[in-house]
């Protein structure tokens, strides 16, 4: 072991010090940015960095069970991705779903599909049916994967799927409009029933949201990390942890 892995490894026990256990997020969001960036800085193909954004993930989630995370949502492919070229897009389906057969070979995490599996390939969605089929029993964190998602459309469905529920009840749109509000939107999302994101990541400098967890990020805290998603690191994921601490989360203010 060289001096630099000493240094950083001694910044690394410094970091995790500094984080109270009762401070940690219990769901934690990810974008999953600069795969593309990150190849072209290596001389790298965009498939290789995507094969390497890829293989970050289970370190990730073992930083996150280590942390005592409960929930992480993981964007891997947005609707706006879906136009693509389709050599590229396939490249990325097929990367997609050995990565998630990848984690199902874990066995230690319950993996939940969020997206719109309506619009991908029928290969990939049956893919992600399987894991969550899967992994459902599976006495670990849940893992969001987020695949062909994107908030505006889930917004959509959640409404779509709210309409449909009281037309199968006699609802009329008179009543509905009498009763509605923002939880029984909230029990249409794909993460129904879950936390909402106390903590959303996002790489490769860029400092937006692009619509990720659109309605359950309202009053996430946002931590944006300068490097790509393939050299995000422990003591990163530490950092962006040990900000979450220390903020004053003031709801609504």
């Amino acid at each position: 072991m060289g001096l630099k892995d000493l240094v950083y490894g001694a910044y690394e026990r410094r970091l995790a010090t500094q984080i109270p256990l009762d401070r940690i997020p219990r769901h934690v969001g990810v974008i999953l940015d600069g795969n593309r960036r990150w190849a072209s800085a290596q001389g790298s193909t965009s498939t290789q960095g995507h094969e390497a954004g890829a293989a970050k993930i289970i370190d990730f989630l073992g930083w996150c069970d280590d942390a005592g995370v409960e929930v992480v949502t993981l964007w891997l492919l947005s609707t706006d991705n879906l136009s693509r070229p389709e050599p590229e897009l396939d490249q990325l389906m097929t990367i997609i779903e050995t990565t998630v057969g990848n984690l199902v070979g874990q066995g230690r995490w319950r993996l939940h599909p969020v997206g719109a599996l309506d619009l991908l390939p029928s290969r990939t969605a049956t893919v992600l049916k399987e894991a969550a089929e899967a992994t459902a029993e599976i006495d670990g964190s849940l893992v969001n994967i987020a695949v062909g998602y994107g908030g505006r459309r889930e917004v959509v469905d959640a409404v779509r799927s709210l309409l449909a529920d009281h037309a199968t009840q006699g609802t009329t749109l008179d009543e509905l409009a009498s009763l509605l509000n923002a939880e029984h939107i909230a029990e249409h999302l794909y993460t129904k029933g879950q936390p909402d994101p106390d903590l959303v990541i996002r790489t490769s400098g860029e400092q937006r949201l692009s619509g990720f967890l659109l309605w359950q990020s309202a009053h996430s805290e946002f931590y944006f990390c300068e490097a790509y998603w393939p050299d995000f690191r422990h003591v990163d994921f530490l950092r962006a942890i040990r900000t979450f601490a220390e903020r004053n989360r003031r709801y609504g203010v």
